[in-house]
């Protein structure tokens, strides 16, 4: 029976391993994609300024393009570009609390919204369900020595 303990052992920890650097790459990418919301509020902030000088396109039509278009456009790219941050930097901390084994319900909490983004974070979000819902794993997260950060 110990030698079943010993490699349900050994599982647990490469799983959570996996698990960390799943959650890692997920943050890592989500603040690149972040970079696509700052782009799009950059250029609403151009469409903005553009349309509120743009005096001749009103002389050859009568009327001149409504300048707050632009500036929701930049509305929109920053909330964009803010919501994606925090998901990089919510999974970011999910990855670090998963490699220091503590707060487990955050962890599941982040899985659960991970399970939105199809396909890779449905993948990542579903393994952290099966890993974390072990009984061998919740012992892991409630035990108060922390694993060596060398190990």
């Amino acid at each position: 029976m110990s030698e079943e303990l010993m490699r349900q052992s050994i599982i647990d920890e490469e799983h959570l391993k996996l698990l960390s650097l799943g959650y890692m790459i997920s943050a890592a990418t989500a603040a690149l994609f972040s970079l696509f919301g700052l782009m799009y509020m950059l250029m609403g902030i151009a469409m903005g300024a553009a349309m509120s000088h743009s005096h001749e396109f009103a002389a050859h039509t009568g009327q001149a393009p409504p300048a707050f278009i632009g500036w929701m456009v930049a509305g929109i790219g920053l909330v964009i570009f803010l919501m994606m941050i925090v998901l990089a930097a919510v999974k970011f901390r999910a990855g670090s609390c998963i490699k220091k084994r503590k707060s487990r319900t955050f962890c599941m909490v982040v899985a659960g919204i991970s399970c939105l983004e199809f396909p890779y974070g449905t993948v990542l979000g579903v393994f952290t369900f099966i890993v974390l819902g072990r009984e061998s794993v919740a012992r892991l997260f409630n035990s108060s020595i922390a694993p060596d950060a060398a190990a």
